[in-house]
């Protein structure tokens, strides 16, 4: 089956059917701490999120919390909010997402909301969140958060929010601020969901120690008794090319009896690709096909088609390839990104291209992330022409100037030698009102790199840690060795000074892992860095990404 336009859908009406869904009631005197105030202090600058319960009279307990999933919690609000009329969700989101000043926040458009005299329901505001943390606009999704906690009369906060905003909080402001989040928490309220958050964040950092210490915690809690705990392990293992630890966590699950999942078998796929093991990771395939309880999805064939086009068996990839295609459903757009992005790896331009155009027919707009896919894939098959059809086509209609869009034709004008295309190109970005960030820099130190002009390159460096987003950003390290190594060559001193400098800025000196990948300082000492040779356990930091759907569990 091939895929075909559908007509786009508007978002069923919640409301039709939401007065059944189940709740979970906590029966506990520790729940009236939830309001004490607990959560008010904090390290970082988001307010914490009151837990407020629902208080009900009954003859034997005069408390309980009811704790619904996010899609099951709706609206909280007096008679005469409920009165205020309704909103599209997803015209909030938009305004939120296409904020000409970040500084603003997501708390501004919520205001003038109210202002209007619209209402804005707990559902409304939760869709809002997954569809802000699904583009990674997290900064913006925690605000929308901190909005709620700060009408706490209106919305409930759940054991379910309070998982997604720790995992906000890691992404926003960093691992220190979501364990202090953690510890702040009452005992009471640490469910499943919340430790299998700091879980995720731990491994998505690449914290070993952490994350094996707290699934043990998981473990004794009885927390670790479903597949999800061992799928966030078996990434982290994967990640760490640990695959010998990831197969012992598959004996573990089938010694407990507790039943594996699509997302562990999907990413037991990815292990086996990862090494190699064609035939391997085909018997796994044979086992997920075999089990009653499994349909495997299309991430499934897109994990295989990746393996195979890596290893050049392009006949098994096609297949896959068709597979994914006869389970795209719903509104879904991530599958099309996918079909892109890997027929542009497997060089057939023609299907990137009929994938692209039946992408188009199904949908009203086009994301950035659209355009990028197709852009990057055409690139890939060096479809230069095609490409830069789109890149206009994109001009025209773009939400919002994304740089990296702009930094796929600049980087292939870059390493086809045409640094002059590459430079007009950058001057009609700034023209447009774009604006360069940290890698639109690095990828112009590159071409600096190649012809030996270590000041610019150096420059271009330096003005990628001052770009927007750039506290993310570290050189790659593979530009850094080759700056050394023209340094050595040249006895230049103060260059390689100046680079260092930026690398100590950056905080890379005292990573690492990120040190590690730049044999020339190795075992080197260097004021205010570590020595590689010194500690070689590896950093904490760093990221990696789950599989998508792991992540939609939060």
């Amino acid at each position: 089956m091939i895929l075909q336009p559908t007509t786009p859908k508007p978002p069923p009406n919640y409301h039709h059917h939401h007065h059944h869904h189940n709740q979970i009631h906590l029966f506990s005197p520790n729940t009236l701490s939830f309001s004490s105030g607990l959560l008010q202090n904090s390290a970082f600058s988001v307010k914490q999120p009151p837990i407020v319960p629902a208080i009900c009279n009954t003859h034997r307990n005069p408390l309980f919390v009811a704790c619904s999933s996010i899609s099951q919690v709706h609206s909280y609000g007096t008679l005469d909010y409920e009165r205020r009329p309704m909103l599209n969700w997803n015209a909030v989101y938009k305004q939120i997402s296409m904020l000409d000043d970040p500084k603003l926040g997501s708390a501004s458009v919520l205001n003038q909301v109210e202002n209007d005299d619209k209402r804005l329901t707990k559902w409304e505001l939760c869709r809002i969140v997954k569809e802000l943390r699904k583009f990674k606009r997290f900064k913006y999704a925690l605000e929308v958060y901190d909005w709620m906690n700060n009408r706490a009369e209106r919305y409930r906060i759940t054991t379910s929010d309070t998982a997604i905003q720790l995992d906000l909080i890691a992404k926003v402001h960093g691992i220190a601020s979501a364990e202090h989040y953690f510890l702040k928490l009452p005992d009471a309220l640490k469910d499943k969901r919340i430790y299998g958050s700091l879980l995720n964040v731990y491994a998505r950092s690449r914290m070993r120690e952490k994350s094996e210490s707290l699934m043990d915690i998981m473990r004794s809690k009885g927390y670790a008794s479903h597949a999800l705990p061992f799928n966030v392990m078996m990434t982290l293992y994967m990640n760490l090319k640990d695959h010998e630890k990831l197969e012992s966590l598959i004996s573990e699950l089938k010694e407990k009896n507790i039943a594996l999942d699509i997302y562990t078998y999907n990413i037991w796929l990815s292990s086996c690709g990862a090494k190699g093991a064609v035939e391997k990771m085909e018997e796994v395939f044979e086992l997920m096909s075999a089990d009653p309880a499994i349909n495997p999805n299309w991430t499934t064939f897109s994990t295989m088609a990746t393996v195979y086009i890596k290893l050049g068996h392009l006949e098994k990839a096609e297949d896959c390839l068709k597979k994914i295609e006869s389970r795209v459903t719903g509104r879904d757009r991530l599958p099309y990104h996918y079909l892109i992005s890997l027929y542009g790896s497997a060089h057939n331009k023609d299907e990137v291209y009929r994938v692209w155009n039946l992408y188009k027919a199904s949908f009203f707009n086009i994301p950035n992330l659209g355009y990028h896919t197709v852009i990057s894939a055409l690139a890939r098959t060096d479809e230069m022409e095609g490409a830069e059809k789109i890149y206009d086509e994109w001009l025209s209609v773009k939400s919002f100037f994304d740089p990296r869009i702009t930094n796929i034709l600049l980087s292939s004008y870059v390493r086809k030698g045409l640094s002059q295309k590459a430079e007009t190109m950058f001057g009609q970005m700034i023209e447009a009102g774009g604006k360069p960030n940290s890698m639109t820099w690095e990828i112009f130190a590159e071409d600096h790199i190649r012809n030996t002009r270590i000041s610019e390159a150096l420059s271009c460096l330096n003005s990628a840690t001052l770009a927007d987003g750039s506290k993310n950003w570290r050189p790659n390290p593979s530009n850094v060795s080759s700056i050394l190594k023209i340094c050595e060559q040249q006895a230049d001193v103060a260059s390689k000074d100046a680079l260092l400098a930026i690398l100590r800025r950056m905080g890379c000196l005292n990573d690492v892992a990120y040190m590690s990948y730049i044999p020339m300082l190795s075992g080197e000492r260097i004021p205010g860095g570590v020595s590689v040779a010194e500690d070689s356990d590896g950093g904490d930091d760093g990221t990696f990404g789950l599989l998508n759907e792991l992540q939609e569990t939060l």
